[in-house]
């Protein structure tokens, strides 16, 4: 079943029976029938193709955090992102990077240009990929406020690009949760600042998130959600007028 996929991947980047508790934060997950690491969008496109046209199962994994896999594993083929597309272009105020890149390592390189408005992604485990499809933001800050254009593959294979106004963003959400969207790359708009005010700010970040997080225990950062129209405040307050009834 996995014959084509061989011929298009070379050997050292096809892992078999693969434990998914090595590649998710959380660390839990058993074995994948077969986990790939494609290094080129191409590679993506024909794995795609081979996976429907022969019925494949697949899922597609960036850096493993967010994601629970069961102890069974994964029957079928997983197309892991994550540490290989993370090529990163930067023109003025223009990023472009992949969707394999870790977002907060992306952050230290725009501050290390003088780029803000990533400031808020110091920290964040997870890939800019993963990052675009949940619009993943922290401190007043998230994805939606910098990206201007993101190109994603359908499951086709067919690449498209798609801008702001066609995203759909809201609260930890966007149009690639609801269709069959794989992002491959993203572009972000910044400003130019001082490079000493800009890593202050991540370092305040940093600090917060030590303060508030068990980091040195496998978990996925924070993953809390307010359900939609309530605000944490209130929905405390209610809880715990409730304790006391």
């Amino acid at each position: 079943m996995y014959k084509k996929i061989k011929e298009i991947i070379p050997e050292e980047r096809l892992y078999w029976q693969e434990p998914l508790s090595a590649h998710t934060t959380f660390k839990v997950g058993g074995p994948a029938d077969l986990l790939v690491v494609p290094q080129t969008i191409g590679e993506i496109k024909e794995l795609l193709r081979i996976c429907n046209t022969e019925n494949i199962p697949y899922v597609v994994l960036g850096l493993g955090s967010n994601i629970i896999f069961r102890d069974k594993g994964f029957r079928g083929v997983v197309i892991k992102l994550g540490h290989s597309l993370k090529s990163v272009y930067i023109t003025g105020e223009e990023i472009m990077a992949e969707a394999g890149i870790r977002l907060s390592e992306l952050s230290k390189k725009a501050a290390a240009h003088s780029l803000s408005g990533l400031e808020f992604a110091e920290g964040i485990p997870g890939s800019v990929g993963g990052a675009v499809v949940m619009n993943a933001g922290a401190y007043e800050g998230e994805m939606s406020q910098v990206l201007t254009a993101v190109s994603a593959l359908n499951t086709k294979g067919e690449l498209r690009t798609f801008y702001p106004e066609e995203m759909a963003f809201g609260y930890r959400s966007s149009i690639f949760q609801k269709g069959d969207w794989i992002v491959v790359s993203a572009l972000m708009k910044l400003s130019v600042g001082k490079r000493e005010q800009i890593e202050a700010r991540m370092k305040k970040y940093a600090r917060l998130r030590r303060e508030k997080q068990p980091l040195n225990l496998p978990s996925a950062g924070s993953v809390f959600k307010r359900p939609t129209g309530i605000y944490v405040g209130p929905l405390i307050e209610k809880m715990l007028s409730l304790i006391h009834i």
